[in-house]
């Protein structure tokens, strides 16, 4: 296995990755293949310029397969460590979603967690 660490900003995001959680065919398959249940949100980042880079050979990289159900569009699920703490990371192949973003979900709120707000600086260590 290799690891990248991704590092970004924090920032708020439109409430999207939280639907995301929430569907259960994505919630239950996050449960049997990453070994947590997910907290109903994500944190999200926004990655600098190096980060984008390597975001970007993630996408060629053997993922955590979850396979969407019928209208959905496939993402790719890292398995992740923030801060010490187990995560995924989970990029959408959804047309148009921007290469700078990061999406982190974990068995907790990670910004109540870890007493992040917007603007703080964090290092993602990816593993693929």
């Amino acid at each position: 296995m290799k690891t990248m660490c991704l590092r970004g900003n924090v920032f708020s995001g439109k409430g999207e990755g939280a639907k995301f959680v929430n569907l259960f065919w994505a919630r239950k398959q996050m449960e049997e293949k990453l070994g947590f249940t997910p907290y109903v949100g994500t944190l999200n980042i926004r990655l600098d310029g190096k980060s984008i880079k390597m975001r970007k050979a993630l996408m060629n990289a053997r993922e955590v397969e979850m396979l969407p159900a019928p209208g959905f569009y496939r993402g790719k699920i890292f398995q992740a460590i923030i801060m010490n703490l187990k995560c995924a990371v989970v990029i959408p192949e959804v047309p148009g979603y921007p290469e700078d973003v990061l999406e982190v979900v974990s068995s907790t709120s990670l910004r109540e967690k870890l007493h992040l707000v917007d603007g703080s600086m964090v290092e993602v260590k990816v593993t693929f």
